[in-house]
């Protein structure tokens, strides 16, 4: 059995003449960090829309595996629903709640991929799906109360702050229960002091065994979160190893300050 949870090989995206991604290699190992860094442009955003099914990729193989087991399946072409299921969830660069929506519905809604109840249960509400929404509730305030957020459960999500808003998105993720959760630049447009309690939540559910891939551009959260860093430019990735070894990397600095 291995410890890696996600394997991606040769990832490759194309948008007509221009090369998105180019046969870029990737892993995430189970319970780290992982950060995705590398200037404006340079891939990262269509990484996280390939490996979780928005985009179709032109070549190449996602592979998530199940840990504790030699299960692995293949997320190539599922669609993103299923692709949640299977255990990859993500935030969003911008953020998208349902704004008409109570915070405690917006992580309700994130429990769905782990219900069995349908359309039969709903219109006849027996005992077993009436469990389950007591079941659905009482995890929805768990997730809550694990970002932060359980005394505004009932408030409109459009009315929070934007750090909590962020929060919340992060709450609805895991609320699905993800093998591995993508954070999509948490900390943008964040105060300096939302940033702090950020790097302390995402910290948490790190230290619980939740492995995380991220994307960001504040160097000094990815440098303090991160057990590896992975760098791209121009659809490749040029470099990957600890912070230390990427704080000193020349091609690095290369990309990011230029010749």
């Amino acid at each position: 059995m291995s410890d890696t949870i996600l394997e991606v090989t040769g990832l490759t995206m194309d948008f007509g003449g221009v090369r998105a991604l180019n046969s870029l290699d990737l892993d995430v190992k189970q319970g780290e960090i992982a950060a995705l860094i590398g200037p404006n442009g340079a891939g990262k955003t269509t990484f996280f829309n390939c490996i979780t099914g928005i985009y179709y990729p032109t070549a190449g193989e996602v592979f998530l595996h199940k840990p504790g087991s030699d299960k692995v399946q293949n997320l190539k072409g599922l669609k993103p629903n299923k692709v949640t299921e299977h255990g990859l969830a993500r935030t969003f660069q911008n953020i998208r709640l349902f704004s008409q929506m109570t915070v405690l519905e917006n992580v309700m809604i994130g429990r769905h991929c782990r219900t069995k109840s349908f359309i039969i249960g709903a219109v006849f509400r027996g005992k077993s799906t009436k469990e389950e929404e007591r079941l659905i509730l009482e995890d929805s305030y768990s997730y809550l109360e694990k970002v932060g957020l359980e005394g505004l459960a009932n408030e409109y999500s459009r009315n929070l702050p934007y750090g909590a808003q962020r929060r919340l998105e992060i709450a609805r993720a895991l609320a699905t229960e993800p093998e591995l959760l993508l954070l999509d630049e948490p900390a943008a447009g964040m105060n300096p002091q939302e940033t702090i309690e950020l790097v302390s939540l995402i910290q948490e559910i790190a230290s619980e065994g939740q492995a995380i891939l991220l994307i960001e551009h504040d160097m000094k959260l990815v440098m303090t979160l991160s057990d590896r860093i992975f760098v791209m430019d121009y659809g490749k990735k040029i470099a990957q190893g600890t912070p230390e070894e990427i704080r000193n990397n020349p091609e690095v600095i290369k990309a990011y300050l230029g010749e």
